[in-house]
């Protein structure tokens, strides 16, 4: 995935976020709405969660060093988990706190079509956020549902940023209802609920967050299909006789590094094993253009042995 798609939807998202923030906030000092509260923090968590995507992707650019010798892609995974853990501790955990406060004590909103009036434009910008997502995420998704999406993707930016319009968009539905409820019975009980549901659903987003990007973070290996291409890359080179086994990582979502042994003739000479390797490598990179760290072992293949036939013939070769 290139990250210039990922970096615009995250300055599409914090530009909308923070005016939707500023939007909802004034709501709430107007009307005491908790659930417009509870959108405010939502926003403002989730402006600071796009700017923490940016600083990872920024520092993921720094070259490799002696200390990190593999680079620092990632970097943007890291901040990627970061932002699992903010929104479900300040959005998440706020909110529903906000909602049990406010489902015990519940007090009728004042002014109530200003927090509606501010409601119906945050959907507006947030679902301009959401469609620019979407239409850069298109760019690499190709044939994947979006939940496979969300999970397979190996650059973070886009499924946090999808998860989050969606979550806030949905968000800003519970809010639009209970403020409603609220304004039309002038019962306040309807606003701590959908703060209780802006909570709990914050904190299921930031839960699967936190699942993908762990996985990222532990290490994952290359997609079925790039390890098929990588592959047909390696035996497809002339004088590989098979590959032996393979081992595939992610250094960063833009950067793969492959692991290989291969089998030449046990006759070749130093010259044709060198010039074999190099032919795989540029193969490898023709093939898959992430993989960009590459380390080939040459060896010879032997079968493996098939036990029950060899511990047979040494039963035979006693008996006789």
């Amino acid at each position: 995935m290139s990250s210039s798609g990922g970096t615009r939807a995250i300055i599409a998202a914090l530009l909308a976020n923070i005016g939707i923030a500023i939007a909802k906030f004034v709501a709430f000092l107007i009307s005491g709405s908790s659930s417009m509260l509870a959108e405010s923090v939502h926003s403002l968590a989730d402006s600071g969660n796009q700017l923490l995507l940016l600083l990872g992707g920024r520092k993921a650019k720094k070259k490799a060093d002696k200390e990190h010798p593999f680079g620092y892609g990632r970097e943007r995974y890291v901040y990627a988990f970061v932002v699992s853990i903010i929104l479900f501790s300040v959005g998440g955990v706020f909110s529903i706190y906000e909602g049990i406060e406010k489902i015990a004590n519940p007090h009728p909103i004042e002014m109530p079509w200003v927090p509606l009036a501010v409601l119906v434009v945050a959907i507006a910008l947030e679902g301009f956020s959401l469609r620019t997502a979407i239409k850069e995420s298109n760019h690499t998704r190709g044939k994947q549902n979006w939940v496979q999406f969300v999970r397979r993707a190996k650059a973070p930016e886009l499924p946090v940023v999808l998860l989050e319009d969606t979550a806030a968009l949905t968000g800003l539905a519970f809010a639009l209802v209970g403020v409603s409820l609220s304004a039309v019975t002038g019962n306040g009980l309807w606003d701590g609920i959908s703060t209780l549901f802006i909570g709990a659903l914050l904190v299921l987003v930031a839960v699967v967050l936190g699942i993908e990007t762990k996985s990222l973070l532990v290490g994952e290996g290359a997609g079925d299909a790039d390890v098929a291409r990588i592959r047909s890359a390696i035996e497809g080179t002339a004088k590989v006789d098979r590959l032996i086994h393979m081992k595939t990582l992610y250094l960063g979502p833009e950067e793969l590094l492959v692991a290989a042994k291969i089998a030449l003739a046990p006759e070749s000479e130093l010259r044709d094993v060198a010039a074999t390797i190099n032919e795989a490598e540029a193969n490898i990179r023709a093939a898959v253009p992430i993989a960009r760290v590459i380390y080939l072992e040459p060896d010879v293949y032997v079968p493996p042995v098939d036990v029950e036939t060899h511990t047979a013939a040494i039963v035979i070769k006693s008996a006789d």
